[in-house]
């Protein structure tokens, strides 16, 4: 098997979800890069920076060369593809249109501060050359929550955001992260998160358990009074994120590694179906199948 003709800055990360995809790299990690929840970009090799736009065009036609008519998906890497201009993307959407002729979908990530800067006809400019899907990462609806992990956003800043994509055409997939608040912060995290929700209405949202693989030093830093919420405070908060949330047809995911129990529904018609399984894994845990620790690997 040949290789495939892209440079690659490891690590490489992408939605779950891509799992499928060809992930085509148009910058290199992430432009904000200051959450102090996230370690994806923190490696040297991963200060952010824009791919050239020749290497793009030349990666796009020779992997078309290769697998052309295999490819039909792709993913725009690392984690901030948005922060590139319209026209810049432009380019770059219509080469793989011209190169990959099976391609469905192109989705990215997309920081809220990096559609601030788009409109609404430049986001629609961008759905109809191809990119239909975007990866939010609100994190949480919650002012103070997103102040004390160093997010740079706001709750206005990320409807924001989700309004113009929305009203654009392109399908927005939220995540949220459970217990990022701590246990102080939890009932206004998990409400406003939900506020945020319903006032946006996305095609997917999707929660996972905050989590540290390279320990919690440099989230601590930031956040001292930060207490984690044990699997039941854990469950506890999905209950009163799902309580409060008012959507008509948005798919909802809990099944990321990081969730010790897997939700999938869609709401609302099956909110009171999630409901009543959160809880069961509340009021008698061992009569329900959760992840152990092990599977939990991130």
């Amino acid at each position: 098997m040949q290789d495939i003709p892209i440079r690659y800055i490891a690590p490489v990360f992408r939605p779950p979800s891509e799992a499928q995809s060809l992930i085509l790299p148009v910058t290199n990690g992430c432009s904000w890069n200051q959450c102090t929840y996230c370690e994806m970009y923190t490696a040297p090799q991963k200060k952010f920076g824009v791919r050239d736009e020749p290497e793009m065009l030349d990666a796009i036609a020779r992997s078309a060369a290769v697998y052309g008519t295999q490819v039909q998906r792709i993913f725009l890497g690392d984690g901030d593809a948005m922060a590139l201009s319209t026209r810049r993307l432009m380019t770059v959407l219509e080469a793989i249109q011209r190169h990959f002729p099976v391609v469905r979908r192109v989705s990215s990530y997309c920081l809220p501060r990096n559609v601030r800067s788009k409109t609404v006809q430049d986001l629609t400019q961008l759905r109809e050359a191809g990119l239909t899907l975007a990866y939010i990462g609100a994190e949480s609806g919650d002012d103070e929550v997103l102040q004390k992990v160093h997010k740079g956003e706001t709750f206005e800043s990320t409807r924001e955001a989700l309004e113009k994509l929305g009203a654009a055409g392109i399908t927005r997939s939220v995540m949220l992260l459970n217990g990022l608040g701590g246990r102080v912060l939890s009932e206004q995290h998990a409400a406003n998160s939900a506020r945020l929700a319903n006032l946006t209405q996305p095609e997917f949202l999707a929660t996972l358990v905050v989590s540290f693989p390279q320990g919690e030093a440099r989230f601590r830093q930031a956040f001292p009074e930060w207490d984690e919420l044990n699997q039941q405070e854990l469950f506890g908060e999905i209950e009163q994120l799902l309580q409060a949330l008012d959507l008509q047809r948005t798919v909802f995911r809990s099944d990321h590694a990081s969730n010790w129990l897997a939700l999938r529904g869609t709401l609302g018609a099956e909110k009171p179906r999630l409901l009543a399984q959160v809880r069961q894994a509340i009021a008698s845990p061992q009569t329900v199948q959760l992840r152990q620790e092990w599977q939990r690997g991130l």
